[in-house]
């Protein structure tokens, strides 16, 4: 299981470059659990003159995988759900997940947990395949650059506090995004001047 571990897609991305960021971010989206960023700030690391290219193709690849993970949850997980929670329960999630699911998605790309939890989830409540591309290259996008950037400007110095602190800075530009989609949603209702 040596393809499982980080070190075997490092060396990966070192002998194939754009290549192997593009295999991984398109299979992470649905179901391999090795996530991009390390194949990113690691070609990142190696030709920081070409962070932003490495960052396009993250954000272009793992958004296609997006939308094979929303058709395995389409075809494969929505009969189970209604198998085991019955119609009207995955209706009423499903209901719910649409009020949210723009910032739901957006908060996807920058969430600590696996992408493909999020874009087969959307596939098996029937959401909008357009939001969840579009919301995707949103926010795996955001996710992508902010770390090609650090790396651009800032080079070998960041790469230890990014490695380390990746979740949280993750986290901290989701929670963000989730009180401005709030504070709009209130403004939008009148509740807020």
């Amino acid at each position: 299981m040596k393809f499982l571990t980080v070190a075997f897609w490092k060396a990966l991305a070192l002998k194939y470059g754009v290549y192997a960021l593009a295999f991984n971010a398109f299979i992470e989206a649905i179901f391999f659990p090795i996530p991009p960023d390390v194949l990113l700030i690691t070609l990142c690391l190696t030709n920081p003159e070409n962070s932003f290219l490495y960052a396009i193709v993250a954000t272009l690849f793992s958004s296609l995988g997006g939308v094979v993970g929303y058709y395995v949850g389409y075809f494969g997980g929505k009969p189970l759900a209604e198998r085991f929670f019955g119609e009207e329960k995955v209706k009423k999630v499903h209901r719910l997940y649409e009020s949210y699911e723009s910032v739901i998605i957006l908060l996807a790309g920058f969430s600590p947990l696996p992408y493909k939890l999020f874009t087969v989830t959307s596939g098996v409540l029937f959401a909008s395949l357009k939001k969840l591309f579009i919301f995707s290259l949103i926010g795996r996008g955001s996710r992508f650059f902010a770390e090609g950037a650090l790396i651009y400007f800032f080079g070998e110095d960041v790469k230890n506090f990014a490695l380390r602190n990746l979740n949280l800075i993750s986290l901290i530009i989701g929670l963000l995004i989730l009180v401005s989609f709030i504070i709009y949603r209130r403004y939008r209702k009148g509740v807020l001047p």
